[in-house]
């Protein structure tokens, strides 16, 4: 029964996360598709690249929320097992609606990179870890204008700063160590294209031409 009741988790998360709001409001706000303009990402930086900081705005708070909307409703759904679990099942939710943004079963299974999404899920799996995120990285984003640069540093540290901020509180690590792990190396993967023009310096810095 709980076996099956985390599949259900599993396909529902999935499905909220293949709800791609740069695609939606591309669509919306000037009937098009993002993902025919830049990098070809259907993101927030594509979407601020292509038309502006308010269709951008609205994808990241739409491609964030979800992952809040998916692992909420996911809880209450475990809650009703009396099942305890080591790890969080919001990780099971969330990670299954990164996969949703990153490969969306209603956009032919093209999304984006994942930073807003996965974002959202830290914030409601481990709000202390996003607050020191985004102190550190949102501000290396505003000082060099790249997004991409911020978004690969975060994804680096974040497992570390999670091990850190469970072990000063001491608490059990390595289950969320774990999931940090496996979201970050999704990120990356997705971020893989955007780390050789970083070393190469030809990556895109926003408020310029290409």
């Amino acid at each position: 029964m709980t076996i099956a009741i985390a599949a259900a988790i599993a396909l529902v998360s999935y499905l909220i996360g293949s709800v791609n709001f740069a695609i939606i409001v591309s669509r919306l706000h000037a009937g098009d598709d993002v993902r025919r303009h830049g990098s070809g990402n259907a993101g927030m930086t594509n979407v601020l690249r292509t038309y502006g900081k308010g269709p951008a705005a609205l994808t990241f708070l739409g491609d964030f929320l979800k992952a809040g909307v998916a692992i909420t409703i996911s809880r209450w759904i475990w809650t009703r097992t009396g099942v305890a679990l080591p790890l969080d099942v919001g990780y099971l939710s969330g990670l299954c609606a990164l996969l949703g943004h990153l490969f969306p079963v209603y956009f032919h299974f093209k999304g984006g990179k994942g930073v807003a999404t996965s974002l959202g899920i830290i914030f409601c799996i481990q709000p202390l870890v996003f607050v020191i995120l985004a102190v550190a990285f949102v501000p290396i984003v505003f000082i060099t204008r790249i997004v991409s640069l911020g978004s690969v540093l975060g994804a680096l540290f974040y497992p570390f700063i999670t091990w850190l901020v469970h072990f000063l509180q001491g608490e059990n690590p390595w289950y969320d160590t774990l999931g940090a792990i496996v979201i970050s190396t999704l990120v990356l993967m997705m971020h893989r294209e955007n780390v050789k023009r970083l070393l190469t310096g030809t990556e895109h810095r926003f408020g310029t031409k290409k």
